[in-house]
């Protein structure tokens, strides 16, 4: 995390001492040089298997950060796809990474005081993939109608409470049509007593802490987005769910996949 381009450990001390909104818009410039950027290997793994679920017409990525999700709803999606998210400063983000059309992103972008590419004189940009929105809102009041087919998330959950996480599902139960699909992944827990078991224990025990300490409240846990608490709370939203192995992503020593996707439909 430490590299030239990510954050200093400055920059994460005063992150981990903000409030959620405030400290993603801090750490919005260089969030996709952290290890918090959900892994391509996991986002073609998720698109490969929803492009089967298809075909869709409009996507939504709740809680979009810099836009990774988009990136996956712009292969799936033929019309319209949207990004929400409650912080400025990585929508900020996502914005110019998937600039309107006919704009380059901002990474391709010529240095200041460089010439540009030349294009043929007389040629019109060709329209590629759907047209993309961005949102400004809290996915706990999704200001939307039933207007999507397929709506996803990636390494959100984690930022809502328990008892929040009904009232989240039924947000995204209301922005989609009937027979419209919300998928997300979710990884096995760690082996007990395994590295990554007491790293996650150990993480959420000192978020406990910190946030006993001090305020604002940084939510942000490993350990309480558990699959069987996941599977009752999407269906009292009113989802009709089914598990898909991702067999790309591997599997334990005991044969089980290492994750699964989740699909949920409103039926």
């Amino acid at each position: 995390m430490f590299t030239e381009q990510g954050p200093t450990v400055r920059e994460l001390a005063v992150q981990a001492l903000s409030s959620i909104e405030h400290g993603y818009d801090l750490l919005a410039p260089k969030f996709d040089h952290t290890p918090y950027r959900t892994p391509d290997r996991v986002l073609d793994a998720v698109t490969d298997e929803v492009r089967r679920l298809g075909p869709f017409c409009t996507g939504l990525d709740v809680c979009c950060g810099t836009g990774a999700g988009v990136g996956v709803l712009r292969q799936l999606c033929r019309e319209r796809v949207v990004g929400v998210d409650f912080s400025a400063g990585m929508l900020a983000e996502a914005r110019a990474a998937f600039p309107p059309e006919g704009e380059r992103p901002a990474a391709e972008r010529p240095a200041a005081g460089r010439p540009a590419a030349e294009e043929p004189a007389g040629e019109a940009p060709v329209a590629e993939g759907p047209a993309v929105d961005w949102v400004r809102a809290d996915a706990r009041s999704l200001p939307f109608a039933p207007a999507f087919d397929l709506a996803l998330s990636f390494g959100a959950f984690g930022h809502f409470l328990p008892a929040e996480r009904f009232g989240l599902f039924a947000e995204v139960y209301g922005s989609l049509r009937p027979g419209g699909q919300f998928v997300f992944p979710i990884g096995a827990p760690p082996p007990v007593g395994s590295r990554a078991y007491w790293s996650l224990l150990g993480f959420d025990a000192a978020m406990r802490v910190r946030n006993a300490l001090w305020r604002p409240r940084f939510v942000m846990y490993y350990r309480t987005f558990r699959l069987g608490d996941v599977l009752e709370d999407l269906t009292r939203a009113g989802f009709v769910v089914r598990l898909m192995p991702l067999t790309e992503l591997g599997r334990r020593p005991d044969g089980s996949p290492r994750a699964r996707l989740v699909v949920a439909t409103r039926e």
